[in-house]
């Protein structure tokens, strides 16, 4: 292409080392194609003092960049797979999901090497209603406190002794070349981790089909499988990616294995459910409608 090709990008550490990343394959993929970064600062990102839940959800981390892509004022934006609610505006098509890094949750702290460690009474950071209710469950004594703001201020607060622990996305530490950070790995069953957690995605206008040309060849194909079971669980119950809700799907000998699960707020009622084939979108839909004989219609009418 003889225009440089733009990516909309939020402002924090995080976003800006997924679009750079994404930028490096593009160049690895194309050889003397010209990409810039669009750098934006999005509503999610101005609004630090409430929790996501209340002030609209993941999706003020999105909305603004499909403007941009709209306006014709970038090409392409690249978010945080489990970030994405699970419907898309029309005319926007998820061009690629590349391969995946450590789906886990990660228990970061500067006292304790695991949760069941922590004395009664222990203060636990986290932003998101699914964590905050699956540690609720498994460990009722630990006071759960809303932690918002990048992975820097997070941590920041949690070494100022704000918290005693944080619980944050094990693929963000490790993109940011903070591993050493992390204490434990959460595995999914003591924490399942959120639909498409791990994965980045790359979103343009459908229309566009030189763009999506340049895409494909960094899709992974396994990644998409899982992370598209994962969010067809998500969009099946109500497709907001604030609810407590986990999916987490694996890909072995051509064959779909997904765990999901639906949580009530404070983590007295947890909803689980498994399905497995080959079908991302019928695995996906099979193992919400179990969580719906269950009840999770009830669960998620009782957060709203």
């Amino acid at each position: 292409m003889s225009k440089p090709i733009r990516i909309a990008t939020r402002r924090s550490q995080l976003a800006l080392w997924q679009a750079e990343h994404v930028k490096g394959l593009l160049a690895a993929a194309h050889p003397g194609l010209v990409v810039e970064l669009v750098p934006m600062t999005t509503q999610g990102d101005r609004v630090q003092d409430r929790a996501l839940a209340e002030v609209g959800g993941k999706g003020l981390f999105v909305k603004e960049l499909e403007v941009a892509i709209s306006a014709g004022r970038a090409d392409l934006a690249v978010h945080s797979m489990k970030d994405m609610p699970a419907e898309l505006p029309p005319g926007f098509v998820l061009a690629a999901i590349t391969a995946r890094e450590d789906p886990r949750d990660a228990l970061v702290s500067t006292r304790y090497g695991a949760l069941a460690d922590m004395p009664a009474g222990a203060a636990v950071g986290t932003s998101s209603l699914r964590r905050s209710a699956q540690i609720m469950e498994r460990h009722p004594q630990l006071v759960v406190r809303v932690l918002r703001g990048n992975v820097d201020t997070r941590l920041a607060k949690l070494d100022r002794g704000e918290y005693e622990a944080v619980v944050l996305a094990a693929a963000g530490l490790i993109r940011l070349g903070l591993e050493h950070r992390i204490r434990a790995r959460l595995s999914p069953e003591e924490s399942l981790p959120a639909p498409g957690q791990g994965a980045l995605g790359i979103e343009c206008l459908e229309a566009r089909a030189d763009v999506r040309a340049l895409l494909a060849p960094l899709a992974d194909r396994t990644s998409a499988l899982c992370v598209r079971a994962e969010r067809a669980v998500s969009r099946a119950l109500g497709g907001s990616c604030t609810l407590p809700l986990g999916a987490y799907a694996q890909w072995a000998q051509d064959r779909l294995s997904l765990r999901s699960l639906v949580a009530s707020a404070d983590g007295r009622r947890v909803l689980r459910a498994s399905a497995q084939g080959d079908d991302p979108e019928a695995v996906g839909a099979a193992a919400a409608e179990s969580l719906r004989a269950q009840g999770a219609d009830d669960v998620l009418r009782g957060l709203r």
